[in-house]
């Protein structure tokens, strides 16, 4: 019941990581708009001017930082501050690498599309992790929203992993399961048994 409750979370915990980041933005322009006020008296009167130096100059720093992390420094730097800060944060590593997936980044086994064996029938699935003794973590979203579903423990005969992107995977689970015959046909042919 906790899983459940916790995969349903997962919308509201990104409306809020959307919120906070613009909120912090938001912040960020408004004190700047006050440094910036006499620089923005070059600029017509009827322009915002200091809000609009504010946000380049907001969208300067961020574009600069994603520069500096590209580098080895950099990234060693960023390495170091999810370590030791974000991992921390409760549903950090699930949103990073749910993101890194919907952005093609990542090819790692989280979130790997699967049909999963549930009740006798085949569900869509993603892959959460494999465990030891060899059995699957799977999240089973809820038709149509990908993001919220049930999480199950299931032993790899009843998992079926799927050679497709991540992305085709969500838009079938959003498209209430029309495109399906594409994820069972990335099965490959039945054993016979």
């Amino acid at each position: 019941m906790a899983d459940r409750r916790s995969a349903q979370s997962l919308p509201a915990c990104l409306s809020l990581c959307i919120y906070l980041a613009a909120l912090l933005m938001l912040k960020a322009i408004g004190s700047l708009s006050k440094i910036l006020g006499p620089l923005s008296k070059l600029l017509p009167q009827w322009l915002p001017g200091a809000h609009i130096l504010s946000l380049l100059l907001v969208l300067v720093v961020c574009y600069f930082t994603g520069l500096v992390i590209r580098t080895g420094i950099g990234h060693a730097f960023w390495r170091q501050i999810e370590k030791s800060l974000l991992q921390r944060i409760p549903g950090y590593p699930l949103l990073r690498s749910l993101t890194q997936r919907l952005a093609s980044e990542s090819e790692g086994k989280a979130w790997r599309p699967a049909l999963a064996e549930i009740e006798e029938s085949l569900v869509p699935a993603f892959i959460i992790e494999e465990l030891d003794d060899g059995r699957f973590t799977v999240f089973v979203p809820s038709i149509p929203t990908p993001f919220a579903g049930a999480v199950y423990i299931l032993s790899p005969d009843r998992v079926h992993p799927l050679n497709v992107p991540f992305t085709q995977a969500v838009r079938v689970v959003s498209q209430w399961g029309s495109g399906s015959k594409d994820l069972v046909a990335a099965t490959g042919p039945k054993k016979a048994g």
